[in-house]
């Protein structure tokens, strides 16, 4: 069952604007949740506000957010003057610039949401931008307010549709040079890098949203299973120590023997 909309407003391009609804790309809905509960009478325990210093229970309307500008010493603001930031991107997702589609890297990808056309008539706008963006490899980048934040999109065409992607702020995605600057710029062997393209080769598959399966929420499910028809507890398994690698002197050796033992297991599949 498809999840409903969480959003609905505008996408506009200039003059061209068509009602949409946008609903998150993914869900943990499925995902095995837990309870804390007293052992002694089986109740869930309850989380509670309480003030650090005197320990005593805070009220819903005593709560307040604060921005600490020094120890113990905090700036108020309240949720009106948080509300009072009405910006237009609160219910209109304006494309002002379109750019190369592979021009922004992955590492500045957050959330993807799907957008879907909000009404019939604005259906017709939804695709020409849709297919237009798809003609020219581009996509579009817009802003747009969500959880009281400002945050830059982007939407890219998917099938049918439009992805929407919130994108990292700059604050938020470090600087590759900081880690990477200190590796030293070796230039391979060639029969180095023949044999790591064979067994890169070798490995080849499709992707398949099997490969991103969680096999310890499956084990949870059925232990969870069990324990409904009244099966006992389950006891822990020792964990198996992993063997350390081995001093590997030759790689050439290494890649060789690699590559021969997966043209072995391929033959046999």
């Amino acid at each position: 069952m498809a999840s409903r909309p969480f959003w609905k407003g505008y996408m506009k391009l200039s003059l061209v604007t068509c009602p949409v609804a946008m609903t998150p790309a993914t869900s943990e809905e499925d995902k095995v949740r837990f309870h804390v509960l007293n052992r002694r009478t089986g109740s869930r325990i309850l989380s509670q506000a309480v003030d650090a210093e005197t320990g005593r229970p805070v009220g819903e309307d005593d709560e307040v957010k604060g921005y600490a500008r020094g120890e113990h010493d905090y700036v108020l603001l309240e949720d009106e003057e948080l509300e009072s930031i009405a910006l237009e991107s609160a219910r209109t997702i304006d494309i002002e610039t379109f750019v190369a589609a592979e021009s922004i890297d992955w590492i500045w990808y957050d959330t993807p949401y799907y957008v879907t056309p909000d009404d019939p008539v604005g259906e017709e706008a939804y695709c020409v931008i849709r297919d237009a963006m798809r003609a020219t490899a581009m996509i579009g980048v817009s802003r747009l307010v969500l959880n009281r934040r400002e945050r830059a999109v982007i939407l890219k065409p998917r099938d049918n549709g439009i992805v929407l992607w919130t994108l990292r702020f700059g604050d938020e995605v470090r600087d590759p040079g900081e880690y990477f600057a200190s590796i030293r710029d070796l230039k391979p062997d060639p029969e180095l890098m023949r044999l790591i393209g064979d067994l890169i080769k070798s490995r080849k598959k499709a992707w398949s949203p099997e490969m991103v399966a969680d096999p310890v929420q499956a084990k949870l499910i059925d232990i969870i299973e069990a324990k409904k028809k009244g099966a006992k507890k389950a006891k822990a398994k020792p964990s198996a120590q992993p063997e350390p690698p081995s001093n590997v002197i030759n790689i050439m050796d290494a890649l060789r023997r690699s590559v021969a033992a997966a043209k072995k297991t391929k033959g046999r599949s």
